[in-house]
């Protein structure tokens, strides 16, 4: 059975057009309300409660307004955190003891998207099963509770400290961030008044940038999806390094003090390196867009390697079904279930700092023996609902391609999960070659697609 409202990441979409209406947002709300506490432990008050966190879109206001509403017809308590990261609500969510955490954000999407994605009471993304149930539910007709059993909403206080406190606890005791400069670049989103003060507090002489959201900057020009800014800073300021993240914080870029760029694969390499200098590693969980280079390089280290489909919340299954700690995208959504139970661009920049710190090295030094193989990555926009599959001219330039490649590369076509896009990417071990072919396959997408 697919879903209907849910994709990768939540409810996603144009603020306005369904389903992000405050009407549609306000039944959702009811309807998770009705399915997320049917198993709940009573609260002090008698009813359920959720958190409420939200990044800086101007949409944010009026989304928050009626997800609140809906839970509270739902009998359900609401405490409400603000702008606050997505990971931080998770681990709120978790540490308060609550029965489920919401974040309004589109993630690294411009302000005119927005969207409504859930954590269980465990900090964890739902699984497919209850985001069916959940929409299941929104097909019923929206009720109320009587009066006497309505839920209140209440404003968490200091959110944001515990949530420092609780990114530095990640960090190695025995270590700091002392005589290190470092380039913070917050995408005038939900860290803007977080991650500064981490690194800071850590140790660090932070300059912050992307840390003025007025309401419709959020990811414009700035961030993990826009490293420029990140690496113009660094060398503008002759920082150490540069840290940058996305709209609701769950993504990581970083850069070195040269202004070189590092994915979330090279990230994750890092990490994973640093984790077996100090025991056994089982395996990491990549995706469909994982770089070849990674996986032949975990192989020679002797490290399980897995992928998953494209989304942390599918990174994250594999890693539970195998036990394994450690899993990513290239897009910066990293996991360390040693750490965090979701995805945390804040924690995961702490555990390469903290790797840098262990081995004295610098990050090209890190990543020195890692050289990913070159891939182009083209976005084409088609109509909501568009299938590639059904294009018989388009799976057999996909066929001819992947013969001309051979095993020196490998091609993906794959629908975005959070925009009407389809996204082609080519890998090969030469950059013209993949380049070249890439945009023969997006042309053909774009033709067929008209």
């Amino acid at each position: 059975m697919g879903r209907k409202y849910f994709g990768t990441d939540g409810v996603r979409g144009l603020v306005g057009e369904a389903p992000i209406t405050p009407d549609f947002v306000m039944r959702l709300g009811y309807a998770a309300g009705k399915t997320l506490v049917k198993t709940a432990t009573s609260t002090a008050s008698g009813r359920p409660t959720v958190l409420i966190g939200k990044d800086t879109r101007i949409s944010g206001y009026m989304l928050e307004a009626a997800l609140e509403a809906g839970f509270s017809a739902a009998g359900v308590d609401v405490m409400l955190a603000g702008p606050m990261p997505t990971p931080a609500i998770a681990y709120l969510t978790r540490a308060l003891r609550l029965q489920a955490g919401v974040v309004i954000s589109a993630s690294h999407n411009p302000f005119q998207d927005n969207g409504i994605k859930f954590f269980s009471e465990h900090g964890t993304k739902l699984p497919d099963a209850v985001e069916l149930e959940i929409e299941a539910a929104l097909d019923q007709p929206m009720g109320c509770v009587p009066s006497d059993k309505l839920g209140r909403a209440t404003r968490l206080r200091d959110a944001g400290g515990r949530y420092i406190e609780f990114c530095k606890s990640t960090f190695p005791n025995e270590l700091d961030l002392r005589g290190l400069k470092i380039v913070v670049d917050c995408a005038h989103g939900a860290a803007y008044d977080i991650a500064p003060h981490v690194f800071h507090e850590l140790g660090a002489e932070v300059i912050s940038i992307g840390v003025k959201p007025d309401g419709f900057n959020i990811n414009a020009g700035f961030g993990a999806t826009s490293p420029k800014a990140l690496s113009e800073g660094v060398v503008e300021h002759k920082a150490d390094l540069g840290i940058a993240l996305d709209g609701d914080a769950d993504r990581l870029i970083m850069c070195d003090g040269s202004g070189r760029i590092y994915n979330g694969d090279e990230l994750l390499y890092v990490m994973v390196k640093d984790r077996m200098a100090v025991g056994p590693v089982k395996g990491a969980v990549g995706t469909l867009m994982t770089n070849m280079a990674l996986e032949v390089a975990f192989k020679e280290m002797g490290i399980g390697f897995a992928r998953a489909k494209v989304g942390d919340r599918y990174v994250l299954e594999v890693m539970q079904e195998r036990g394994w700690l450690y899993g990513g995208e290239g897009s910066g959504h990293l996991l360390c279930l040693d750490k965090h139970t979701t995805g945390d661009g804040i924690v995961s920049a702490l555990q390469v700092l903290s790797a840098l710190k262990r081995s004295n090295q610098s990050l090209a030094q890190c990543c020195g023996d890692l050289t990913l193989f070159p891939q182009t990555l083209i976005n084409k926009r088609v109509t909501a609902g568009f299938d590639w599959q059904k294009s018989e001219a388009l799976v057999a330039e996909k066929a001819k391609v992947e013969q001309e490649l051979g095993d020196t590369g490998r091609v993906l076509i794959r629908a975005s999960g959070t925009e009407p896009l389809i996204r082609v990417m080519v890998e090969a071990k030469d950059p013209k070659h993949a380049e070249a072919m890439a945009r023969r396959l997006a042309d053909m997408l774009e033709q067929q697609a008209a």
